[in-house]
């Protein structure tokens, strides 16, 4: 596919994580006491929540707090319009998990490579950029993990821009009761627990650019919802084993804020191959609108007892 901007390579970043940021972000989303290899550095299992690494073109190399709006500036893309970063919402996110994450980067050398898949004039509602994120290990150029993203650029259509192609869905099976059923509990705490992860986006910690963006103050980071869910999935159906889950994906459909309850509702749909089973779901806000649709993974399904189904 061509068109303004499509192939673009943003410079390569390194990319580092130490054990303490792992177990960080296993806490933000939630894993509990009865799943110690995500939260026990000395666990014999111990391992990384899988979806960890979506956090890493956030937070680089750094320890330290990022001026987020200052970050989305400093790489513009050629052939499109400068947009404004202080108004930019996540519309979809999927990740394949293509090898073993390792709990750290200490021992090796790694960076995030990054390029443009398209960028969409979609009018008065605003522009989609989308992006495709490699983490590879420098020295073999192995590809540990891919993301491919789109940003949402509220209100800054209408430059000329291709329209873009329609998105695939993966709506439930009809007629078919969701094989689970999981609750997460937000609290008013939870979007600043989770920005320490290195996703410092203002608008999920003080209530003024949600207010401008028509929110009525601070909500949840799109990508909290999204990892809440994967945790929740994983959890329910592939016994909360990083090795049970291939693909990840979601679109984020309306805001959540904090305090929300989120309940996932989750299909399994018979689909099998290579081994891969293709789960469907989506999250809504309780008594509320579905926050992510679109829900898609491909899976290892178990038992309780552990064995595969």
């Amino acid at each position: 596919m061509s068109g303004p901007g499509v192939g673009f390579q943003f410079p390569s970043v390194d990319v580092t994580w130490l054990k303490r940021d792992v177990l960080l972000f296993a806490n933000s989303i939630g894993a509990t006491v009865d799943e110690l290899h995500f939260l026990y550095e000395l666990h014999p299992d111990f391992a990384v929540f899988p979806t960890y690494p979506i956090l890493l073109p956030f937070k680089n190399s750094t320890q330290e707090v990022i001026d987020f709006y200052a970050a989305q500036k400093s790489n513009p893309i050629p052939g499109v319009p400068k947009f404004d970063a202080t108004r930019v919402l996540d519309g979809q996110r999927s990740i394949t998990f293509l090898k073993p994450f390792p709990v750290t980067s200490a021992g090796k050398s790694f960076e995030l490579r990054s390029k443009v898949l398209g960028v969409y004039d979609k009018g008065k509602p605003g522009s989609v950029v989308e992006t495709q994120q490699d983490v590879v290990d420098k020295a073999t150029g192995e590809s540990y993990v891919k993301m491919v993203g789109s940003a949402f650029y509220v209100g800054q259509g209408g430059w000329g821009g291709p329209k873009g192609p329609a998105t695939e869905n993966y709506p439930p099976p009809k007629g078919k009761k969701p094989d689970a059923v999981v609750e997460h509990q937000t609290f008013a705490e939870s979007a600043l627990l989770y920005r320490l992860n290195g996703d410092y986006n203002p608008l999920h910690a003080t209530p003024e650019p949600g207010k401008a963006m028509g929110f009525g103050g601070a909500i949840m980071h799109g990508l909290s919802s999204w990892n809440f869910a994967c945790h929740d999935i994983l959890k329910a159906i592939g016994g909360s084993d990083p090795k049970n889950i291939r693909e990840y994906q979601a679109r984020f459909a309306s805001p959540v804020k904090p305090g929300d309850k989120l309940i996932t509702e989750i299909w399994k749909t018979g689909d099998v191959k290579d081994g891969w089973e293709e789960i469907r779901f989506h999250t809504s806000v309780e008594g509320g609108k579905v926050c992510l649709s679109n829900g898609r993974a491909l899976m290892k399904p178990v038992t309780s007892s552990g064995s595969k189904l």
